[in-house]
């Protein structure tokens, strides 16, 4: 668990960071989350699936980790 939560901090904070340099650039706030989301927009049906597949095999990763790993625990209880 404590991979996704670093992951989302990270994601977040670099979302924050670019949405931040959008504004001091003079955007508006929604110019400026249309500016950071705007790299999945022209991806093609291929690609969003790989990245959808990506992102699936990571959170079924670590939830097979942490089912383990709370089975281990309560065999040990």
């Amino acid at each position: 668990m404590k991979i996704i939560g670093i992951s989302l901090l990270m994601m977040g904070c670099l979302m924050t960071f670019s949405l931040g340099i959008d504004i001091f650039q003079g955007f508006d706030v929604s110019q400026a989350v249309y500016n950071a989301v705007s790299p999945f927009r022209v991806m093609e049906v291929a690609e969003l699936f790989v990245l959808f597949f990506l992102i699936f095999l990571f959170f079924a990763e670590s939830a097979y980790l942490f089912i383990k790993k709370r089975k281990r625990n309560q065999i040990k209880k």
